[in-house]
């Protein structure tokens, strides 16, 4: 499993010299491939070239708006989005969640713990599968983990590599209500400490606009759950 995470391509898209540096000597040291760009511009075709595994993303580019350039990101690939910001207002950190972004990292901060963020959200998205040939049908729900597809009612649903993990997870044990740190500690694979409740929050409200909002079930003050047997509305 280390030899695949050391693999990975990192696309660092960061305007200020030093940062970029630092990070791709200290990513490259770890055994991943990286490259790196300053502006917006060149951003989305290092993405179609390099074609990454995670992109590390700063908000504050001189030539676009950080959100936009999310946006576009997201709609062009699966890939883990990591969002470099100075900004640490709660508004800024929910935005970029219902963006798409798949973790939230505030400036200035450890290069050491972004590493292992780095490593946890691929060790999420390459995790070895239990039982391979066999895809978890809940209902008119799929979910293929060899795959990394899901359909409902036969129509395909185009999924976020975190929002596949956390739908996987609670449908893997559905009416079983998770608590937000046991969520973040096993469809993550992080530790509480490094997210926020928002990410749960903000990554349930799009799975449940991708796959039927009455799937998962709030259980106030404690959680959420998987509910297979209520009809869901699949939203367009």
């Amino acid at each position: 499993m280390e030899r695949v995470v050391n693999g990975a391509c990192v696309l660092i898209v960061e305007d200020e010299p030093a940062i970029r540096e630092v990070l791709a000597t200290l990513l490259a040291r770890d055994g991943f491939t990286t490259h790196s760009c300053a502006t917006g511009a060149d951003a989305l075709p290092a993405l179609d070239a390099m074609a990454p595994e995670v992109v590390l993303l700063d908000l504050g580019l001189p030539d676009v708006n950080g959100f936009d350039l999310l946006r576009a990101i997201r709609a062009r690939t699966g890939a883990t989005v990591i969002v470099l910001s100075g900004r640490a207002s709660e508004s800024d950190r929910v935005s970029a969640l219902e963006l798409g972004a798949d973790d939230y990292v505030v400036k200035p901060f450890l290069t050491r713990e972004l590493v292992a963020r780095i490593r946890a959200h691929l060790r999420r998205s390459t995790a070895p599968l239990d039982r391979p040939d066999r895809p978890l049908v809940v209902g008119d729900l799929e979910i293929d983990r060899r795959s990394r597809e899901v359909t409902v009612a036969g129509r395909p649903v185009s999924l976020t590599a975190r929002e596949f993990d956390l739908l996987h997870f609670l449908a893997a044990s559905p009416r079983q209500v998770f608590s937000r740190d046991q969520i973040l500690e096993h469809a993550w694979g992080s530790s509480v400490v490094w997210q926020q409740d928002a990410t749960v929050t903000e990554h349930v409200h799009r799975l449940r606009q991708k796959v039927g909002a009455d799937r998962i079930v709030t259980v106030r003050s404690v959680g959420y759950r998987f509910e297979p047997l209520v009809p869901a509305h699949v939203a367009e």
